[in-house]
């Protein structure tokens, strides 16, 4: 069964760093691109950071740049996001993802595969 299974989520004061991993079993996905998504409470899921099959290329959200760092450990195929200065407003559950397509061009529509989700809290 192909699954893509987050961890690191938990909880964080405002200012904090987590980092989250997004490891792949059931299938490689070494041709994937892979990006992170949110979803907070009585909101839509929406893109947060996105990162080239070969890792080369990054792509992220605008509320989140210079915060937060996708990366890619090829040997592993797991994905990671480093998560710096975390706010309030970043509280959501954090989802990885998986979709032949270029980072900047990833949206909800576009991805093929999913993970549960991990939640993140960050209080203030």
């Amino acid at each position: 069964q192909v699954q893509l299974v987050e961890s690191g989520g938990g909880l964080a004061q405002a200012g904090g760093s987590l980092r989250l991993s997004c490891a792949p079993s059931g299938r490689t996905f070494s041709s994937y691109g892979m990006g992170w998504f949110r979803q907070a409470p009585g909101k839509e899921r929406e893109f947060v950071a996105g990162i080239s099959r070969g890792g080369s290329i990054t792509h992220y959200a605008d509320s989140v740049k210079g915060r937060f760092t996708i990366s890619r450990d090829g040997a592993q195929n797991t994905v990671y996001l480093q998560m710096n200065s975390l706010k309030p407003e970043d509280t959501a559950k954090y989802y990885c993802a998986a979709a032949l397509t270029a980072p900047q061009s990833m949206s909800e529509r576009t991805m093929d595969y999913w993970g549960k989700g991990t939640l993140v809290t960050v209080s203030s």
